[in-house]
């Protein structure tokens, strides 16, 4: 593995040398997926060179897993778009509404669980949701770093407690974990609503979806814990903001980031191509040091200086993963309790 100091513009260029396979029924691919840093980071290491290689203009439509599923959706039967990188929930009911073509030729080195659903998925980073805490303020009021889900109910973060809304993953994964620590499941959150509902709620300064928001949050001084993800806790500190990372003694939950090459007529070998790119070794080091995506891989080797949050080894093993099929068979059902009962 060479030095992560090596991975230049020129190294990225060297990895975009798949097939060229541009004709002229495609000289756009749309790739939809996350905004903030993930965005740049793709935007400025990886089309580049894909476009130079293969004589294709990507153009990158920016939101966050909700946002492209429903743009999937609006575009039933005339798709634009040909990549869909979305949270793993998502995924799922996009798979299930019939949206995901078919991968070809993945590595034989990826873990199982990023292999989904008969390859017409793949994972291409593994985050753990879990706490995040302003290392900075817990040292001034001599608070001892949290430990555990039932921390969000610790009357000393009145008002300054942050969780993204239940239409997030974040936000969804903590009532599945908080139903879970008590007696509960996937298939009954009673518990974990009750605990939002009458425990959590008094500490909320706001549910908020949007990483932008949350940091400025951080940022003002108004939060100083949440409930977030490895990836977006890693870029924030990654600016010098005193935050850190917490797995919870309970059990942080598995998120994926998962690719598809869209399903629709006529459909552009370079959609697998670009897929297969983010799986590249290389890539996914640089994803973890951008972003805080775990690898996929088996045989990438993560440098100790990248590893201090991110879900590897025996972290990565302790993670809960969700069962999505009871919960995107639930997710609207719960959507309307969520508003009912807790964000009134």
């Amino acid at each position: 593995m060479k030095p992560l100091s090596l991975l230049t513009a020129v190294g990225i260029s060297a990895l975009a040398a798949v097939p060229s396979v541009a004709s002229a029924e495609q000289q756009t691919l749309y790739v939809a997926g996350y905004g903030g840093l993930f965005e740049k980071t793709i935007r400025d290491e990886v089309i580049p060179a894909f476009e130079k290689e293969n004589g294709v203009k990507v153009q990158y439509v920016a939101g966050n897993s909700t946002d492209t599923l429903a743009r999937l959706q609006a575009q039933k039967g005339n798709q634009q778009i040909d990549v869909a990188i979305v949270d793993d929930g998502p995924m799922y009911q996009a798979l299930q509404l019939g949206f995901c073509g078919k991968l070809d030729g993945l590595q034989a080195d990826l873990y199982d669980v990023a292999r989904i659903k008969d390859d017409r998925a793949v994972a291409i980073g593994i985050v753990a949701t879990g706490l995040m805490y302003n290392t900075k303020v817990f040292a001034e009021k001599g608070w001892a770093p949290p430990t555990s889900w039932n921390d969000l109910k610790d009357p000393k973060y009145q008002k300054q407690v942050v969780i993204p809304p239940i239409n997030n993953t974040y936000g969804l994964e903590a009532l599945i974990m908080l139903a879970k620590m008590n007696g509960g499941s996937e298939a009954n959150v009673d518990a974990g609503f009750r605990i939002f509902r009458n425990d959590i709620n008094p500490n909320v300064l706001a549910y908020e979806p949007s990483p932008g928001k949350m940091t400025e949050l951080f940022q003002s001084g108004q939060a100083v814990i949440a409930v977030w993800g490895t990836g977006r806790v890693q870029s924030f500190a990654n600016t010098g903001f005193p935050v850190d990372f917490v797995y919870p003694k309970e059990g942080a939950a598995t998120l994926l980031t998962t690719a598809c090459p869209v399903a629709k007529p006529n459909a552009s070998p370079l959609a697998s191509s670009f897929i297969k790119l983010l799986l590249d070794p290389k890539i996914q080091l640089l994803m973890l040091k951008d972003y805080g995506d775990s690898p996929v891989l088996k045989s990438v080797v993560v440098p100790p200086e990248l590893g201090r949050m991110a879900p590897i080894g025996e972290r990565a093993a302790k993670l809960y993963a969700p069962d999505w099929t009871v919960i995107n068979d639930k997710r609207e059902e719960w959507t309307r309790r969520w508003n009912r009962e807790v964000e009134r």
